[in-house]
Order: C-alpha cells, then structure tokens, then sequence
C-alpha cells in the first residue's frame, strides 16, 4: 500500500480483514493525507474535509471489517448546518437533512418559487443517483463505454443529461438566480467549475440533502485515527516516514516497491493511494502506464484552496457550523481560477467551517475559524501562480478577512492568531501536484471518464484515493477503495 490517506487506509482494512498480508507506506509521520487536523493553544481545526456526508459507506467498511463505525466515532447530525449569504444581503440557515425541509426553508427565506423550484430540482438529482450509483460510482470504470451501463431503461441516459453542464441543468427548474449561485457551489466539492462541469453532479446536493450533513466530534480527522487503529487492530503493517520512491514491474506486471533509502519491499499487488500524476509520472516507468499517462494529460486539473486558521476570542451571533458568503459575481471566481490568466480571486466566495465543539476549542467564549477561498493552483505551468511569492500569503490573507468584514463579520478585533496555508503548502504536505485537491477536476463531459480508473493497466496496480475513480471527497473515497478491493478480492 503506498500512501496512508483515506483512501488507502480503507483500502488496506478491507483487504486485511480479506485475508491479505498488507504493508503500508506513508512517507510522512501524518497518516490522513488531506484528512488532517492543526492543534493550538487548545483550539483544533480540520484542515482538510471539514463535511461529512453518506456515512453509510464508512459504516460498511467497518462492519465488513468486523466493527462498528458508531462504536468508533462520535458521528453528530447537525439540525442546522448550513448559513448561506448571498451579495444582494438575503439569508438561508438550511437543516442538515431532508430535501423538504430544506426547500421549505429556502423557500421562507428567499420567497418567490424558491421552494417548489428547489424540490422539483432535488428530485431530479435523486433520480440521477438512483441510476448512477450502482453502475458507476460503485463499479470500476472502463472509459466512456461506462455509460452505456445506464441505458437500464428507457429514458436514463436523458435523466442523466450527459451532454448538459450542471449549471444548464439547473437552469433548467431554478428561476431565482440565488439558487443557481447555490447549485454551483457544488461544483467546487469536486474542484470544477460549474459552467462545464456534468449535470450529474446534481447527485452532490442530493446526497448531502437526502443523507445528512454530519460532523464527528473532536473533527473529521478523528476518522483518519480510526482507520489506522482499524487497520492496526486487522494487523496491516502500518509504517510512516517511509517514502515509496518506486514502483517495480517486470513482464507479468508489478513486482513490489523501492523505497528513497534503496530498501526493496516485494509485493504481488501494490495500491496506490497517490495523486495519479505523481504515480503514473513520478513512480511508475512501465510503458504499460503509457495509457493512462495520456489521459491525464487531457484533464483539467482541479482548483486548489487557500486557508485560514483563525483562533478568535468571543462568539459570533448567528454563526453556523457551515457558512458560504457568495460573491456578486460568481463566474468571474472561475474565470481567475480557470481561465488563461490565473490569479487569486479578488472577490472570492468565503467557506467558513466555526463548529460548536468544546473539543475543538478552549472554552466556551472562543471559536476555531477554518476559513477556505477557492484558489487557483501552485507553479509555473498553465492554470497555475506562484504562491510562494513573497508576502503574497498574507496579503491575500489580510484581504479575505477585509472583505468578510465588509459582508458583515470581522473577526481582526478578535483574532488571537492566524495560520495560512496556501496551494503551494498544500503541495508540499501531499505531493498532490499544484496543490489540486481532487487530482483532476470534472470540467467537461468526458471528463469522469478520463479519470484515472481503479484498476491500472500494469498487472497488479490498483488505485485508491481522491485523485482516482470515482472522485474526491470522503464518500467517493471510500467507494473508491470499495472498488478496489472488490477488484483484488480474496487471496
């Protein structure tokens, strides 16, 4: 198993609890990936998924281990999850659960058709994920031909809309344009942008809507222990600080891994829970590869984030545990991110996660702030900026907490400290290229299909993980290692 994020880690239970000797190598001493956590002064932040939603399939994974994810993890529903601010000054405190409830609560707040809109929207995406869940998300990939796995019946294909962009969908139920900017914030779960990403990812609403919004007490990061004490407990070998430099084939396919200390580990199956672009570029030489190697060429890689970690004195009135400040211009956000000339968003949408946790702060009259701007990529190549530039990190940062100021909630009076973390950070701490959260975003129609599938075309090579099929985010992730060991199966 090469990389300790989650997708490996739920890779390397599963197929312990199968029967398989598994080693697994992470080269840093986190074991998480982008699932991480940052402790200060008694306040705690996820600095990674901040939302945990479908939590079905982490239950799974652990039963068929032998456990009970309840038993594991302070799972919390949240009754009210959600703040949104548009720019026009309008509001929406939305549940964590339940489609009606929450188009009702739209509906209240925003007036006009908003309600019977946003219903008649949500069932459309439920049925989206009724055909696409079994055959797509839970099945390997085999290119474009997946999608004829959901022509099941008649009239499939059109409820999917492959042809369509997620904003077209929505266009096509919301009349109120503050919907539309609600909609398109979905598109950034998977780093894309909303103008070219597919219609199906309405089924990113749908789920979070029709399963819960959820948080794990002491933060999402406590799922990252109980994986690896999963993993521990079914006797994975679990080794940090231990940097794969290789991945080793022969003709009849992988034959195990080099370490950078020259250390050779055989093995008949490796997982790969790397960013595809660092495995398939960086570790893997077998012209087998060369396939794959040249699809991902033809993706877009997916925006990256710029964060704060702001520990503040006092509460915030009429704070949620998830709050969105939209900007007046939406589109020119993915223009900066996407378009020719990359820059940091001068208007960006600000994510705040402020959960009411006493395990994630030191009393009750202080609040951790994980603050996340939408950001283009690290580097010196296309699409990409130089965030290493000096003084740019706290320029930027200082403007964020500007214009949150001016949209109504200036924390700089009661800001104790700040941390930041940008694109180039973010890099450095997973190898994840330019700082792209997901790997590869889901801009363009084809763009699912040119994901890097689960199962490599070198004998023996599997990939688990965000930057894989069936995409990022904790969910997909996890089905992204159910995948995979279905694969490999039993030894």
């Amino acid at each position: 198993m090469v990389g300790g994020g989650v997708g490996g880690m739920t890779s390397a239970m599963r197929l312990a609890a199968l029967g398989h000797q598994v080693t697994l190598c992470e080269s840093t001493n986190h074991l998480g990936g982008k699932l991480a956590r940052f402790e200060r002064d008694g306040f705690v932040f996820d600095t990674g998924p901040s939302l945990f939603t479908l939590p079905a399939v982490y239950r799974e994974a652990f039963s068929q281990t032998g456990a009970s994810l309840d038993d594991t993890v302070d799972l919390q529903p949240l009754d009210i999850a959600f703040g949104y601010h548009w720019a026009d000054g309008s509001r929406a405190d939305l549940p964590g659960v339940d489609p009606g409830r929450i188009a009702a609560a739209l509906g209240s707040s925003l007036g006009g058709s908003c309600e019977s809109d946003w219903r008649h929207f949500i069932e459309r995406a439920g049925r989206i994920w009724q055909i696409t869940r079994r055959p797509f998300l839970e099945s390997p990939l085999n290119g474009a031909s997946t999608l004829l796995r959901l022509a099941r019946e008649p009239g499939d294909v059109r409820t999917v809309a492959p042809w369509k962009s997620l904003r077209r969908l929505g266009r096509d139920y919301l009349r109120d344009p503050r919907l539309i900017t609600l909609l398109d914030r979905y598109a950034t779960y998977t780093g894309s942008d909303p103008r070219s990403a597919p219609a199906a990812l309405a089924t990113v609403p749908y789920v979070e809507q029709a399963f819960g919004a959820w948080h794990l007490g002491g933060g999402v990061a406590t799922l990252a222990d109980a994986l690896a004490q999963r993993g521990r407990d079914l006797g994975v070998d679990i080794r940090t600080g231990v940097d794969v430099a290789a991945i080793t084939t022969n003709q009849g396919g992988v034959t195990g891994v080099r370490t950078a200390d020259g250390e050779s580990m055989p093995a008949d199956i490796v997982v790969a829970n790397a960013d595809a672009s660092h495995l398939y570029n960086d570790l893997v030489s077998d012209r087998r590869a060369n396939s794959a190697r040249a699809r991902l060429r033809r993706t877009t890689p997916s925006l990256s984030g710029f964060v704060l970690l702001i520990g503040a004195r006092g509460r915030t009135e009429n704070i949620r545990h998830h709050n969105v400040w939209f900007p007046q211009d939406y589109d020119k956000e993915f223009d900066d991110i996407f378009g020719r000339h990359p820059r940091p968003v001068a208007d960006p949408t600000i994510y705040a996660c402020v959960p009411d946790d006493p395990l994630m702060r030191p009393d009750a009259d202080h609040e951790s702030w994980f603050i996340l701007i939408n950001a283009p990529r690290h580097g010196t190549a296309p699409g990409c900026i130089d965030w290493n530039r000096p003084g740019r990190g706290e320029e930027y940062a200082d403007h964020v907490l500007e214009l949150l100021a001016h949209r109504g909630v200036d924390l700089r009076p009661r800001m104790l400290w700040r941390e930041i973390r940008t694109p180039a950070d973010l890099e450095q701490a997973t190898r994840a290229p330019g700082g792209a959260i997901y790997g590869s975003s889901s801009n363009g129609p084809r763009a699912a299909f040119l994901r890097p599938a689960n199962i490599s075309p070198v004998p023996g090579l599997y990939l688990a993980g965000g930057s894989a099929h069936p995409g990022g985010g904790l969910p997909l992730v996890g089905l992204s290692a159910q995948i995979v060991t279905e694969a490999i199966g039993a030894p």
